[in-house]
C-alpha cells in the first residue's frame, strides 16, 4: 500500500500534505454537498442551488487539476 500510494502522489505529483489537503477539501465539499440535497430533498424550497454549485464547482476545480498535471 505503501508502495502504490507513493506512485499515486508521484503520479500526482505532488506532496504527500498537498494532496492530503485538496482531498480534505473535496470530501468535506461532498458531505456539505450532500447534507444540503439531503436537506432539499425534504424541504424543496432550500438549498434549491447549493448542492449542485457545489458539484459543478468540484467538478471544475478536478478537470483543472487533471489538465495540469
Amino acid at each position: 500500500m505503501i508502495n502504490s500510494s507513493k506512485k499515486h502522489l508521484e503520479n500526482a505529483r505532488e506532496s504527500y500534505f498537498e494532496h492530503m489537503f485538496f482531498a480534505l477539501k473535496i470530501s468535506i465539499n461532498l458531505i456539505l454537498g450532500g447534507f444540503m440535497a439531503l436537506i432539499h430533498s425534504i424541504v424543496p424550497g432550500i438549498f434549491t442551488k447549493n448542492a449542485s454549485t457545489i458539484i459543478l464547482n468540484l467538478s471544475d476545480q478536478i478537470k483543472e487539476r487533471k489538465k495540469n498535471n
